[in-house]
């Protein structure tokens, strides 16, 4: 019955929010913070969410919760995130993010996928209990470039 309870509750992978973001002309710079979150957080993609079922006389209660999200940032790098993270806005300017951010080292166009790990705990009126592992992913590309200087 968990199993029929993880379904109804259609989790899915989070919704990337990066800085840069993911537009024509949008670009980072190396050696400049990159900013990662969930946007727009819901029970769905970042829980938590607890669901309940009943079948003969055995009550089950299942509570979805995400323990991390790990980005791989497609240079190699991983950072793991225990937080949603914090959304950019234009007053953060240059500084690094406060929970959940990368810097890349070189110049590219990188693919940086972000997996969230779920777990499910649930109980039952019987007294059994357990967890349900899950993951979920989501990717997307950023463009890093260098800013040279001239100087004449």
């Amino acid at each position: 019955m968990a199993q029929t309870i993880v379904t109804q509750m259609e989790l899915r992978a989070i919704t990337i929010g990066m800085v840069p973001e993911e537009f024509a002309g949008s670009m980072g710079v190396v050696g400049l913070p990159v900013w990662m979150w969930v946007d727009t957080p819901s029970e769905q993609t970042y829980g938590p969410m607890t669901r309940s079922a009943s079948l003969g006389g055995v009550t089950v209660t299942a509570t979805a919760t995400v323990s991390k999200v790990l980005w791989e940032m497609g240079d190699g790098g991983v950072v793991t995130c225990t937080t949603s993270g914090t959304p950019f806005t234009q007053g953060h300017g240059g500084q690094s993010s406060p929970d959940c951010g990368y810097t890349y080292a070189r110049q590219g166009t990188y693919t940086v996928r972000a997996t969230s790990y779920w777990s499910v705990d649930w109980t039952s009126n019987t007294g059994v209990s357990g967890s349900i592992p899950l993951q979920f992913g989501q990717s997307r590309i950023v463009q890093i470039g260098e800013i040279q200087v001239v100087r004449g």
